[in-house]
């Protein structure tokens, strides 16, 4: 294999990854027990169809509501307007031209997108480390404990394929090719605020070093149409949702729904906190993991990957600071940080280190699929979704 193409390298890579997935996913079937979803021990495709799978079905059935659902109170119920339109209509598509069902259409879209990103991922990994050090760095990423996420009828494969894209070819200063990349992301997850935050930072380090490193007119005016688009399309599936809904609050109601408060910048982070430590170290544990992060963006192996894939990183964890409400799901929204597989990989070159990573990641996806991917009432009557 080290004499084979790159490409054959990472899909022989990732598709392995993914049947050590399919066989954790199987197992877990196997224990299943009844749930919403279906009865005891499911199939495979049954099991991965639940939690987000099932809106994401909704949408591939019927499109968005017209009017948001509320309760009596007159606050939102949960809806399809919380869910991103790319994954669903790609799927329906699917579906069209092969006459899949949703579940097999859902999963064949979102493992093919998933390949395709570890593709993209190599190649903006090639930009910073060698061909062995890249292709460890997709190791990592195709192994992360969430990664069998990448697998199921969840719109994080797509997504991170766009993001991967939109990064890759903002780094080679190919803005116009870039932004359709962007265009698709904000319409397939919400990250359009941190990934303009970043093109903002670039144009601004181009312009500084103007005289070292020459910046065109017409890649400045590229730039620029790039970061209005980004910033446009950041809120651009709040404004379909308005547009469509009649309601100017549809899409923040319909996310907030699911928390049961109004959405307010930063405080679900120190809730956690004070829940989890108590009232007086309660506020101070996000104010540590700011810290933590900081020193962990500044070392020695995140420096390498280059400075805005550091500052994608930073920014998109601060957005996550401020928009989320920290919960199961967290795990998940973490795998966008998929820039810091490459500098696990840069830590060292030892093969026990590395060896070692991919098994406790493969150790922690038992956890995570056991625990989150199975169906567990709570006290509260619910569970947690993955």
């Amino acid at each position: 294999m080290r004499r084979a193409p790159w490409w054959l390298q990472v899909s022989v890579l990732f598709l392995a990854a993914r049947l050590v997935s399919f066989a954790i996913l199987l197992g877990a079937a196997w224990h299943a027990e009844e749930s919403p979803w279906g009865g005891r021990q499911p199939d495979y495709l049954t099991f991965i169809d639940r939690w987000d799978a099932g809106w994401y079905e909704r949408i591939f059935d019927g499109g968005y509501p017209t009017s948001i659902p509320r309760n009596d109170d007159g606050t939102a119920q949960p809806n399809q307007w919380a869910f991103y339109p790319v994954f669903p209509f790609l799927a329906r598509g699917l579906s069209t031209v092969t006459g899949l069902g949703w579940p097999a259409a859902g999963a064949l879209v979102a493992t093919v997108a998933g390949l395709g990103a570890a593709f993209v991922i190599y190649l903006l990994f090639r930009r910073f480390a060698s061909p062995g050090t890249a292709l460890w760095g997709v190791a990592f990423f195709a192994m992360f404990p969430v990664s069998p996420v990448l697998q199921v009828p969840y719109a994080e494969s797509l997504g991170l394929l766009f993001l991967a894209a939109a990064l890759y070819l903002l780094i080679k200063e190919n803005y116009w090719a870039s932004l359709p990349m962007v265009v698709l992301l904000c319409l397939s997850r919400p990250a359009g605020v941190p990934f303009a935050a970043v093109v903002l930072v670039h144009l601004l380090l181009r312009w500084r070093k103007r005289e070292q490193q020459p910046f065109p007119p017409r890649d400045q005016v590229a730039g620029v149409v790039l970061l209005v688009a980004s910033g446009i399309m950041a809120f651009a599936w709040m404004g379909i949702a308005w547009w469509v809904t009649g309601e100017r609050t549809a899409y923040t109601d319909t996310e907030t729904a699911w928390r049961g408060s109004d959405l307010v910048l930063f405080k679900p982070w120190f809730d956690a906190g004070i829940e989890l430590v108590g009232p007086f170290w309660g506020p101070l544990l996000p104010i540590l993991f700011v810290a933590l992060v900081a020193l962990y963006l500044n070392s020695a192996a995140v420096r390498k990957i280059g400075l805005e894939l550091r500052v994608w990183c930073a920014m998109y964890l601060l957005y996550l600071l401020a928009v989320l409400h920290p919960q199961s799901s967290t795990f998940r929204m973490l795998l966008p940080l998929f820039p810091l597989a490459l500098a696990a990989a840069l830590i060292s070159g030892s093969r026990a280190y590395r060896w070692s990573v991919l098994v406790m990641f493969s150790v922690l996806q038992i956890v995570w699929v056991v625990w989150l991917w199975q169906f567990s009432a709570i006290s509260t009557g619910q569970a947690w979704p993955p």
